[in-house]
């Protein structure tokens, strides 16, 4: 990858990072409240679950944000965490915090094991 694209990803992740820190806002709709009303209590119930889920959400994408930045630090910005093979431009354009390619993260997501390259399959077949 070049200068160019990296310090390209590595404002747009800057700015993902801004965007999520500023996320106190959700932290406001976890107040407690008390209400004498049932259903003011029940909307209030489902109000905090919706909080603490987005608020949940927003720090598993800062810490997937900061791995990002740290990766472009450290140069292996772009590189799978399952296959160490390098992940599609187009990918990183869209998800620039992605630690997997779609082959691996879709193994990730039925939880797979990421499939081996080929030379590591060559290498086990071999013994």
């Amino acid at each position: 990858m070049t200068k160019t694209e990296l310090n390209t990803f590595r404002r747009a992740l800057e700015r993902r990072q801004t965007e999520l820190g500023s996320g106190s806002r959700n932290r406001e709709a976890l107040a407690i409240g008390a209400s004498a009303d049932e259903l003011d209590r029940i909307q209030h119930s489902s109000d905090l679950d919706s909080a603490m889920s987005a608020l949940e959400r927003n720090s598993d994408r800062m810490r997937e944000v900061r791995i990002a930045l740290h990766s472009l630090e450290t140069g292996t910005f772009g590189i799978c965490a399952g296959c160490e093979e390098p992940i599609n431009p187009k990918r990183l354009a869209v998800i620039p915090w992605a630690s997997r390619c779609v082959v691996c993260q879709e193994a990730a997501d039925r939880g797979q094991a990421p499939p081996r390259g080929e030379f590591e399959t060559s290498l086990t077949l071999a013994a």
